[in-house]
C-alpha cells in the first residue's frame, strides 16, 4: 500500500495515517519509536509500505527517506505553455506557477514525491537548464554568431523545431549560422506560428497572411532572430548553435520523413524542392 507522510507531521499524526491505511496499529507504531526508534526523525513523503512489514520496519522507512518516486516528462521543444499545463494537471503536486519564461526550462525527466510543490519542481527544472547552458556555453566554438543567452535559446529552439533527425541539428544550425552572417532571413515556419498559439499546434496549413505578417518572431519577415526562444531546446540543440556544423549550405526542404535535404545555391534549393513536393504529393502527405 501507499501513504503520504505530510511535511511536519508528528510521530501521532504519522502512527494515525499508519492506522487508516491498515499498514499497523497506531500505538505500536508511537511505542515502537518511543522505545526503539532513537534520535532519527521522520521524513515527509510517499511511502511504499510492503506485505510484511512490522512497525520498527516501517519506522525504518519513514526515518530513511526512501520515498516513492514520480515523475514529469518534458520532452524536448515542448513550449513553456504546455510545461505549466504538465505542471497544472500533476495532481500529486499541489501550488499554483505561472508559466515559466520561453526557454527557461530544461527538458527531462524529473523525480517528484506526492504532495510537493509545483514551484519546487519547477526550481529543479529552470536549475538544470542554468546549469546545462553555462556548461555548454564555455564550450562554444569561433563558428557561433549567438553572443549571449537569449540569442542561443533563441536559435536553439528554432533547430529544435525544425528538425526531428539528431544527427541534422548541427547542420540546420550551420544553414541559420550562415544565413545570420550574410542577413538572409531566416524564414522559419515555426516562428511564424508560435506568436498565434504561443507554440501549440497550429492544427492547419500557414495562410499567406500569416506569412506577411510584421512582428516580433515572424522570421519571413524579418532578417535576423526573433526577440526571444519558441520552445524549451535540449541539450543537444543548445550544443548544435554554440558549434554549428562548418558547411557552407544556405538552405533545406523537408523530406516528409522528419529529415531534410540541403542545398548551397537557391537554384538548388527550388530543384529540391520541386523533387521532394512532387514525391509528397504521390503520398498523399500534401
Amino acid at each position: 500500500m501507499v501513504v503520504v507522510i505530510p511535511q511536519g507531521a508528528s510521530i501521532a499524526k504519522a502512527g494515525d495515517i499508519l492506522e487508516e491505511a491498515g499498514a499497523t496499529s497506531a500505538s505500536s507504531f508511537v511505542n515502537h519509536a518511543r522505545f526503539f526508534g532513537g534520535s532519527d526523525p521522520i521524513k515527509p513523503g510517499e511511502y511504499e509500505i510492503e506485505k510484511g512489514m512490522d512497525a520498527g520496519d516501517i519506522l525504518a522507512l519513514l526515518q530513511s527517506g526512501r520515498t516513492l518516486q514520480r515523475f514529469v516528462t518534458i520532452p524536448e521543444g515542448m513550449p513553456s505553455i504546455l510545461v505549466w499545463e504538465r505542471l497544472m494537471a500533476e495532481e500529486r503536486l499541489k501550488g499554483e506557477v505561472p508559466v515559466p519564461a520561453e526557454g527557461s526550462v530544461l527538458p527531462n525527466t524529473y523525480a517528484f514525491t506526492t504532495g510537493e510543490t509545483r514551484a519546487a519542481v519547477l526550481k529543479r527544472m529552470q536549475a538544470a537548464m542554468d546549469k546545462a547552458f553555462d556548461e555548454l556555453w564555455e564550450k562554444r566554438s569561433k563558428r557561433a554568431v549567438v553572443k549571449d543567452r537569449n540569442e542561443v535559446m533563441t536559435l536553439a529552439s528554432i533547430v529544435e523545431k525544425e528538425t526531428a533527425i539528431s544527427s541534422e541539428r548541427r547542420t540546420v544550425a550551420g544553414v541559420y549560422t550562415n544565413r545570420l552572417k550574410v542577413g538572409m532571413k531566416l524564414q522559419a515556419d515555426p516562428t511564424i506560428i508560435y506568436p498565434l498559439t504561443k507554440g501549440k499546434p497550429l492544427g492547419r496549413r500557414i495562410r499567406r497572411s500569416e506569412i506577411q505578417a510584421v512582428n516580433d518572431y515572424n522570421t519571413y519577415a524579418m532578417a535576423g532572430l526573433p526577440k526571444g526562444p519558441i520552445a524549451n531546446p535540449g541539450k543537444a540543440s543548445i550544443a548544435a548553435v554554440l558549434d554549428p556544423a562548418p558547411t557552407d549550405y544556405l538552405f533545406f526542404v523537408a523530406r516528409g520523413d522528419g529529415g531534410h535535404v540541403f542545398s548551397r545555391t537557391l537554384a538548388e534549393h527550388n530543384a529540391n524542392v520541386e523533387k521532394w513536393y512532387a514525391l509528397r504529393r504521390e503520398r498523399g502527405e500534401m
